[in-house]
């Protein structure tokens, strides 16, 4: 009898332990109270108290110091992937790498929506940020709120300061994140087309182009659908971009040389350029005409050396090369519609 109660008491501890580490936050659970503190740390307040000597990357554990240090700063790498290039100093990374990158494999499914992960702490972070709904970081030049401080300090720097401390080496281009930087030496100047497309024969040099152009050209889907009228869009920030210019009327970005107002900060840019520095960077091949923009460019030769006209009026059969004159069209026949 004795035994039983001190068995049926060590239950009771342990289910009380379970309860006590368990984080109010994303409701993981820890066999230790060390454990979800380290978590609740890292995880969700951002700590990262373990700076690599050899770069200024921080961490938040020990281990994935351990990690960084042993993959990207010690010379001996035993491990190389057969598919690729990249190596490693540890087998479960290559491993790791293998899966996620060439076998397209996403084993953590998120509860709250069909979205899928390759790692546990990219699904995670995705909880944190899509699905939990307080944002306590608020920024001061417009109305985006972010989750962590982090987030907003790297929204100012790059929205409103328009800051890019990242330099390519081989040319002079800048980039205001280093995953952007590498993402351009690998595909600009290495020419690398990583991802191709089994329908078709065309080459991507980022996964994530290679999923769009599938989901938009083979599949034609648009799972992206305005709350506030019928249209849908083919990605998440074509949406918000619509809500932004067409339900709220926002226009964040104010030029500093003149009081005119962008939705976007590349409209801004361009208008900086072409307007005030007077540039005309893209000049056409088939004739003398220079344009401010690829864009402008590009609907240049579209309408007047393919003759395409792309822009059909829903009013009547007319249709026009530039979007423009279309809106001019309906404005002067149709304006009664």
């Amino acid at each position: 009898m004795h035994i039983q109660i001190v068995h049926d008491g060590r239950k009771d501890l342990a289910s009380k332990a379970s309860n006590d580490c368990l984080c109010n936050d994303c409701g993981e659970k820890f066999g230790r109270k060390s454990d979800l503190l380290r978590h609740q740390k890292t995880v969700h307040e951002g700590w990262k108290d373990f700076p690599c000597n050899k770069c200024e990357k921080k961490f938040g554990q020990k281990y994935d110091l351990f990690l960084h240090q042993s993959n990207v700063h010690e010379s001996h790498k035993a491990y190389a992937c057969d598919k690729c290039e990249k190596t490693f100093g540890a087998q479960k990374n290559l491993i790791k790498h293998q899966k996620i990158v060439h076998e397209g494999r996403k084993d953590y499914k998120c509860d709250n929506c069909e979205k899928k992960f390759g790692q546990r702490s990219h699904l995670l972070l995705h909880q944190k940020r899509v699905h939990k709904s307080q944002k306590d970081f608020a920024c001061d030049r417009c109305a985006q709120k972010f989750g962590e401080k982090s987030k907003l300090t790297r929204h100012q720097k790059l929205v409103h300061e328009g800051r890019k401390d990242f330099a390519c080496e081989k040319c002079e281009k800048k980039f205001g994140q280093k995953s952007y930087l590498f993402l351009h030496q690998r595909t600009v100047h290495e020419g690398r087309k990583d991802f191709a497309c089994e329908k078709c024969e065309k080459k991507f040099g980022q996964k994530s182009y290679l999923l769009l152009h599938q989901r938009t050209v083979h599949e034609r889907r648009k799972d992206y659908s305005c709350d506030k009228c019928e249209k849908k869009f083919t990605q998440k920030w074509l949406l918000l971009s619509h809500q932004k210019i067409l339900h709220e009327g926002r226009k964040d970005f104010t030029c500093g040389k003149c009081e005119n107002k962008f939705v976007r900060k590349s409209n801004l840019l361009i208008h900086q350029r072409t307007v005030h520095d007077g540039r005309r960077d893209f000049a056409c091949n088939k004739c003398e005409k220079k344009s401010g923009s690829k864009s402008d460019l590009i609907k240049h030769q579209k309408a007047v050396h393919e003759g395409r006209n792309d822009f059909a009026c829903d009013n009547c059969e007319k249709k026009f090369g530039r979007k423009s004159s279309l809106f001019k069209h309906q404005l002067t026949i149709h304006k009664d519609n």
